[in-house]
């Protein structure tokens, strides 16, 4: 509990700093460099599923398991085959990455001027893969303050590192400027990097005086692989599959009749303010999957069939508890919020499709959780795909023809379709009905009273001459209580 504690107060704090790191970027270089830099990210996300995210857990597991048997010289070990690995795995695509920068920049994202940052890709690759198969070596043993710690300070050097050179250096063309922000990220992940292994050096202990046995290297090869590759494969096609869907959508913005500059701002307001809004609630879910699955693992191999319902009607009810007042509201409030802090007059369109869409996936993240926790880890997955796969289609049928709202629609009947297809899953696994009043109706109902006063608040406000900053904050905080009062009201709100 106390390590779930600290991933959650760290987490809090990391997604805070990311969003007043983007409000500040947002302010410095607009709409369209961030636009072009979140053009990077789904290259980034697919380099990352198939160098290393399979490793990473790789070493998370078989950490654990040879932590517990006492034998750290494994472990020692264990590392220096999975960095190995890492850069043997990286050798090709980055080098067909730099080598093909050029062409890559052209035809896969649309945009010549992605070229630098592209290439700065690399470097940027190779740390954050070195740092995370370290991390992941703390995770699998339970040591997870060293890890949030860092990655919190990450979180602060990456907007001192990347604001600053963009306040000194002042880019002149926009290719220059994602350079630039590439760069301050290479320079975090430099940071991240080394204290990793410096403090895996530390916990560990003296390579020469490791108590245990070696592991024989065929057989570790083996361990390696039996977890990694499942797992980097079914990450790689998701990945590719999401980040076809992210690239396609300026350009069908530019078939529907924008220039390019308007497509790639349109793309970034999205990505790069709304939606990092809208996910600020959302912050505690990945602390919350921490606790409830293996709770889950436990009581399943206890045959505990009523402990697992109860422990996913408690989780998912206390979530939605959070999520639905906290997305309500950020939709009705959310946009003079939005602009005033970007200073983007269409930060807060779509701002009700997106935050239905944010609502229903994390719905779906949560029965992922239930999922993982009750061994059905391919079920979720294959409906990962499958969402992908739909959110696919919808966004080929529909940006082109309704802008960004097209991609709200794909996304929110994508997610959809995942929290759908997930609960019946936990249903047929567990036998637990769906509890709609306590899930659904009662934090709706209560939403609903919350918001409407919430906005109404908002209006007197206004119209008594507060800026909308503290008039959207005061009105939030209004609606929050009114939310509780009538959640106690229906003698929900007493249940935890």
């Amino acid at each position: 509990m106390r390590s779930v504690a600290v991933l959650t107060a760290t987490g809090i704090l990391s997604q805070l700093i990311g969003f007043g790191y983007r409000v500040l970027l947002t302010r410095l270089a607009g709409a369209e460099i961030l636009g072009l830099y979140q053009l990077l990210l789904p290259v980034y996300a697919v380099l990352l599923s198939l160098t290393s995210v399979g490793l990473t857990q790789a070493v998370s597991n078989l950490s654990a398991r040879y932590e517990v048997l006492g034998n750290r010289r494994a472990i020692h070990q264990l590392r220096g085959q999975a960095i190995r690995t890492f850069f043997l795995l990286a050798l090709l695509p980055c080098s067909l990455l730099l080598a093909c920068s050029d062409a890559a920049s052209v035809y896969i994202l649309a945009d010549a001027r992605t070229r630098l940052g592209l290439m700065l890709l690399v470097p940027c690759l190779l740390l954050t893969g070195t740092e995370n198969l370290h991390k992941h070596y703390f995770y699998g043993t339970g040591r997870v303050l060293p890890p949030a710690l860092t990655e919190l300070i990450e979180q602060v050097l990456k907007a001192v590192f990347i604001l600053s050179l963009l306040v000194i250096l002042q880019p002149s063309t926009p290719e220059r400027a994602v350079g630039i922000i590439v760069l301050g990220m290479i320079l975090c992940e430099i940071f991240s990097a080394v204290t990793q292994v410096i403090l895996f050096r530390v916990y560990l202990g003296r390579p020469g005086k490791l108590p245990g046995k070696p592991v024989e290297k065929p057989f570790l090869r083996r361990q390696m692989a039996h977890i990694a590759l499942p797992l980097g494969f079914a990450a790689l096609l998701g990945n590719l599959i999401s980040s076809l869907n992210a690239l396609l959508i300026p350009r069908l913005l530019t078939l529907g009749g924008m220039d390019q500059g308007e497509a790639v701002s349109a793309y970034g307001v999205t990505f790069g303010m709304t939606l990092p809004m809208l996910l600020l609630p959302t912050a505690f879910l990945s602390a919350l999957g921490l606790v409830l699955t293996p709770k889950l693992s436990q009581a399943s191999a206890l045959g505990q069939e009523e402990v697992i319902r109860s422990h996913i009607r408690r989780s998912v009810g206390t979530a939605n508890r959070i999520l639905i007042p906290a997305l309500s509201l950020l939709a009705v409030l959310g946009s003079g919020l939005g602009v005033t802090l970007y200073e983007e007059p269409t930060v807060g369109d779509h701002l009700l499709l997106l935050a239905l869409g944010v609502l229903f996936s994390s719905w779906q993240t949560l029965f992922y959780f239930v999922l993982s926790g009750l061994d059905r880890q391919g079920t979720s997955a294959a409906i990962a795909l499958v969402c992908d796969l739909v959110q696919l289609v919808f966004t080929c049928l529909t940006v082109s023809r309704l802008g960004m709202a097209g991609y709200a629609v794909s996304f929110g009947v994508a997610a959809l379709l995942g929290a759908v297809l997930t609960w019946r899953a936990v249903s047929r696994e567990t036998g637990l009905k769906l509890p709609l009043f306590d899930w659904f109706a009662a934090p709706t109902l209560a939403a609903c009273l919350g918001t409407a006063c919430g906005d109404l608040v908002e209006t007197v406000l206004l119209r008594a001459g507060l800026t909308a900053l503290p008039a959207a904050l005061w009105a939030m905080g209004f609606g929050l209580v009114l939310y509780w009062a009538g959640l106690e009201a229906m003698g929900v709100g007493r249940q935890t």
